[in-house]
């Protein structure tokens, strides 16, 4: 059965009707979900400086090329996830609730894994290394750190952090799809394959031409002597 779309609601608190406009609802979750999600997972894959011996220098600014990658990928995130609380409670509350369409159960799943990245995020342990911010350069016993040392955290947080954002992908996808068989709107139908096509086509150029780094090697440097390259020395 096919789900009824309310076109207008009565909002006490402004004491009158409005038209619910949902190409509106669409553009802003389309922004946030093959726009700016995308872009920050292009950015931390293939935008990290190439490896050093010790990394990353400590006072590296935030949009320092050699920072700039993790900037973006920071900042659209948190900004796509902040646009899809808006545009979901927006969705309930000019519902009145919950609808329960495959539309509703996936858009509501896809913001709740985007919130459960910005929390593993916040999992993720210290930093460490030479130029961590409370290392001493000259000390190397002063550099441990969750992600210098690849602790058991640190590689816990990153199977699910990587793994559980392709997943959010796929839900956003799903949700998008859900959505234009409520409501078929061409140009968001058009402007989703074109953005997952190009999407594609950038990031097959950019592994091919070998962008891509590992990121351990990129922040902490190539020397043989780190922990983590240690532990791969074999590969």
């Amino acid at each position: 059965m096919k789900t009824q779309i309310p076109t207008e609601v009565y909002l006490a608190f402004l004491g009158r009707t409005i038209d619910i406009h949902w190409d509106r609802h669409a553009i802003l979750m389309l922004t946030a979900w093959f726009v700016l999600v995308p872009a920050g997972v292009i950015a931390i894959r293939f935008f990290k400086p190439l490896p050093a011996p010790y990394g990353i220098a400590r006072g590296t600014g935030r949009f320092d090329r050699n920072l700039l990658w993790w900037t973006i990928h920071w900042t659209f995130l948190y900004t796509a996830i902040a646009l899809s609380l808006a545009g979901m409670t927006v969705a309930l509350v000019v519902s009145k609730g919950f609808s329960g369409s495959l539309h509703a159960v996936f858009g509501v799943a896809t913001v709740i894994f985007g919130c459960i990245q910005i929390v593993s995020a916040w999992l993720r342990g210290t930093h460490g290394g030479k130029h961590g911010a409370h290392s001493d350069p000259s000390d190397q016993s002063t550099w441990h750190g969750d992600h210098y040392d690849m602790t058991p955290r640190r590689r816990w947080f990153e199977a699910y952090h990587k793994t559980g954002g392709y997943f959010t992908l796929a839900m956003a996808i799903a949700t998008a799809t859900t959505g234009l068989q409520q409501l078929w709107i061409d140009a968001v139908a058009f402007f989703i394959v074109a953005i997952l096509g190009a999407l594609l086509v950038v990031a097959v150029v950019l592994e091919g031409l070998g962008y891509r780094q590992d990121t351990y090697r990129s922040v902490y440097g190539n020397h043989p002597d780190h922990p983590f390259n240690k532990a791969r020395e074999h590969l």
